[in-house]
C-alpha cells in the first residue's frame, strides 16, 4: 500500500511512473534504484512512502477506500435498480401477451362456435332438403306451418308477417339473432328457400322468404354492385366478370341492369359456379 515499483526508458520515467501509481509528491518519498536502464534494459526503481508521510497517506488511502466502496455500492444499488425495472418490464410485457393471447383466444373461440353453429344449421337444412327431395310429389305443407316449425326447432322467438301481390307470397321473418339463419353470404337463408320451395310444392303464386330484412338489403348491396361494374363497364368499354353467384342473386343483377341502355348481361358457367357477365351495348 505505501510502496510502488516503477519502470520507465529512464530513471526519471520509472520514478514519475511509480509516485502515479502511490498517487504520491516527491517529497514524500524514498526512492531506491533497483536497474540504471541501458540501451537493451528499462529503468527500475522502488518508491516508498517516507515515515513521517505515512500518516497524512493513511487517511488518504483510507478516504480514497471509502469512496470506492461507496462508488461501489452505488454502481450496485443501480445494477440492482436496472434489474428490477428489467424484470418489471417483462413481467408487464408478459402479462399484455397473455392478456392478448386470452382475448385472442376467446375471440377465435366465439368466432368458431358461430361458425360452427352456422354450419350445423345448414348441415341440418340440407340433410332436411334431400329427404325432401326424395319424397312424393303429392306430399306439400302449408308455408307458414313449416317455417314455424323450423324456427321453433331453432330455438328462434320470431314474428312472421305475410304479404300478397298479383305474383308473389312474401313471408317476412322477423326476430333477434337471426345471423345463424341466413349464414356466410345467405348460404343458411338460400339452403332454407330451397327447402321452403320443395315442401310447398307448385303453387299459383310464387313463395318469397325474407329472414331479417336480409333480402332487401342483399337486393340493395347488389343493385349497388351491378350500377358500380356497369358504370365502369361503360367507362372502358372493356367487359366485366362477376363472382359465381346462385340463381336468386343473378337474377337481381340482371333485374338492375335490365334498363341501361348503356350495358346488357349473360349469366355463363355451370351451376354452381355460375356467374354473371356485363358486356357494353356496342359488343351486343
Amino acid at each position: 500500500m505505501f510502496t510502488a515499483e516503477g519502470t520507465g526508458k529512464n530513471i526519471e520515467q520509472a520514478i514519475e511512473n511509480a509516485l502515479f501509481e502511490l498517487k504520491a509528491s516527491r517529497e514524500d518519498v524514498d526512492i531506491k534504484i533497483l536497474n540504471e536502464g541501458g540501451l537493451f534494459k528499462k529503468a527500475k526503481v522502488v518508491v516508498t512512502i517516507s515515515e513521517d508521510a505515512k500518516e497524512k497517506y493513511q487517511k488518504k488511502f483510507a478516504s480514497r477506500k471509502a469512496e470506492k466502496e461507496d462508488k461501489s455500492d452505488e454502481n450496485k444499488k443501480e445494477v440492482s435498480q436496472k434489474e428490477t425495472n428489467l424484470q418489471n418490464k417483462e413481467a408487464k410485457s408478459k402479462e399484455i401477451k397473455e392478456t392478448e393471447k386470452t382475448v385472442s383466444m376467446q375471440e377465435n373461440s366465439e368466432k368458431t362456435d358461430n361458425e360452427i353453429d352456422d354450419k350445423l344449421v345448414t348441415e341440418k337444412i340440407e340433410e332436411r332438403e334431400i329427404d325432401l327431395s326424395e319424397s312424393s310429389d303429392d306430399v306439400c305443407m302449408d308455408a307458414m306451418e313449416f317455417l314455424k316449425g323450423l324456427f321453433e326447432v331453432a330455438g328462434k322467438q320470431v314474428e312472421i308477417n305475410v304479404t300478397e301481390d298479383e305474383k308473389y307470397i312474401t313471408y317476412s321473418v322477423v326476430g333477434e339473432n337471426l345471423g345463424d339463419m341466413i349464414g356466410h353470404r345467405g348460404d343458411c337463408y338460400y339452403a332454407i328457400n330451397r327447402i321452403l320451395s320443395a315442401v310447398t310444392g307448385r303453387q299459383e303464386k310464387r313463395i318469397l322468404l325474407d329472414i331479417g330484412g336480409f333480402k332487401e338489403k342483399r337486393v340493395e348491396s347488389l343493385t349497388k354492385l351491378a350500377q358500380r361494374m356497369a358504370d365502369r363497364v361503360a367507362k372502358s368499354g372493356r367487359y366485366a366478370r362477376l363472382d359465381p353467384m346462385n340463381p336468386s342473386d343473378r337474377r337481381i343483377i340482371h333485374s338492375a341492369l335490365s334498363e341501361d341502355g348503356r350495358v346488357v348481361t349473360l349469366s355463363k358457367g355451370e351451376e354452381p359456379k355460375r356467374y354473371v357477365m356485363i358486356f357494353p351495348k356496342d359488343d351486343e
